[in-house]
């Protein structure tokens, strides 16, 4: 990053702590796979840096929007990251500056993120969807309210997502038939019943850290949905201990068949990494649509 950007952030800091802010130094953080990550040293403490020039400009203020509502359910057993500044993407780089969480580890760390995830489904709304439009991982995700879960997931999830698709890598016309069967079936699949609670949406356990104030969310893609769909994501490549979910279902249980819909809701997550990685996913997902009807 150039000392003109750092310059940048330092005037950003600055305007929000009421102080002037000096980054003193930066040292570069890995795991992530779209933005650049640093743990920055200044002169009002150490914080997380992330920042990218080629992501959607409006990125970073989503992704701030997703931070501070679940900041807003969470409790003491589960680490949100606080906000303290951001910039979107204009003729330089955005950025994110947040609360720096020194990783390690603490008492049962998987029984306080079952516990804190359980926490945070319980924050309801009246609708389903979020206040903005936002991205899981790049992919942009259509967050208009809806007031029933069905048509919600059928039009803002795997409908929209479709057509991305068909735009990036084409699909054929005998793959079209076979999804748009399956969006015909979801009143036969999906029960009724569904109350829109908050989700972290893109929760894989590259999203989640073990730090030395115990387990924290990071990276979310956050809305108001079916609690079921946060689970698509977390079974989707492992990382859960079965002390996770034996927590979380003491404060919150899971229906007993919720594991029938399980795959169900993968199908959208399958297709988001189609839709960014190409490959096998296609026929992936194609498969488990063919395996509901």
């Amino acid at each position: 990053m150039s000392d003109i950007v750092f310059r940048e952030i330092e005037e950003v800091m600055s305007q929000v702590i009421g102080e002037d802010v000096e980054i003193l130094s930066s040292r570069t953080l890995g795991g992530g796979c779209i933005n650049h990550a640093s743990k920055i040293k200044t002169t009002a403490g150490d914080w997380f840096l992330k920042w990218n020039a080629s992501c959607p400009d409006d990125m970073f203020e989503r992704e701030v929007e997703g931070l501070k509502e679940l900041y807003k359910a969470t409790s003491s057993e589960l680490k949100i990251p606080k906000v303290l500044c951001y910039k979107d993407v204009t003729d330089s780089p955005g950025f994110l500056v947040t609360e720096f969480l020194e990783p390690g580890n603490t008492m049962n760390d998987d029984e306080k993120l079952g516990r804190g995830l359980a926490t945070i489904h319980q924050l309801q709304n009246s609708k389903f969807g979020f206040f903005h439009d936002n991205y899981c991982g790049d992919t942009p995700q259509k967050n208009t309210f809806v007031n029933d879960w069905i048509t919600f997931f059928r039009e803002n999830r795997i409908e929209y997502l479709l057509r991305l698709i068909e735009q990036s890598r084409g699909l054929s016309s005998s793959e079209l038939k076979v999804y748009y069967q399956l969006l015909e079936r979801l009143p036969l699949l999906i029960p009724e019943d569904s109350i829109p609670v908050l989700i972290h949406g893109d929760l894989w356990s590259g999203n989640y850290m073990l730090s030395s104030a115990g387990p924290a969310l990071i990276d979310p893609a956050a809305y108001y949905a079916d609690r079921e769909m946060e689970f698509a994501i977390v079974t989707m490549f492992g990382g859960f201990s079965k002390r996770f979910y034996d927590s979380y279902n003491e404060v919150f249980p899971l229906k007993s068949d919720w594991q029938e819909r399980n795959k169900l809701y993968q199908i959208y997550h399958i297709l988001n990494h189609y839709h960014l990685f190409g490959g096998s996913y296609g026929s992936q997902a194609l498969r488990v649509a063919k395996s509901y009807l």
